[in-house]
């Protein structure tokens, strides 16, 4: 099973890219086609409107940053307590399973929550940006 090992930088590509395609659709048609209403309804929740304005950047800025692999850790972080609060305020009473239950929105947070720990992989931004995939260095 070792030889499994190997393929994890290929593990951490795909789940950055599925976690990222999710959140930069889900924050699209928000930021570009329906910031106030979602601000709105976030009030509705008996949150701060302005926490709609936040909850549509997040999902889409830091999708596109998982999605690269740039400052990973920090947008999944962001991400993470996105959709903790969607799962809390709006994905709870409809249950596990179901219209508006919580399984899609915790399996996303899941994967955000492996890439905080994870990192992005050696197929990243953040990878290139710290120094991988240079030559060796010498001890």
């Amino acid at each position: 099973m070792r030889y499994l090992d190997r393929l994890q930088p290929l593990a951490l590509l795909v789940m950055r890219l599925s976690l990222g395609v999710i959140m930069v659709v889900h924050g699209y048609h928000k930021v570009f086609g329906g910031l106030q209403h979602h601000a709105q309804f976030v009030a509705s929740l008996g949150l701060p409107n302005w926490l709609g304005y936040v909850s549509s950047f997040t999902e889409f800025l830091c999708g596109l940053m998982v999605l690269a692999g740039f400052f990973s850790r920090l947008a999944a972080f962001a991400i993470c307590i996105d959709l903790g609060v969607a799962i809390w305020k709006v994905h709870w009473h409809n249950g596990l399973t179901g219209n508006g239950g919580i399984e899609f929105p915790l399996a996303a947070a899941t994967l955000a929550f492996a890439l905080i720990f994870f990192g992005a992989g050696p197929i990243s931004l953040d990878h290139i940006l710290r120094g991988g995939g240079s030559a060796p260095r010498r001890p």
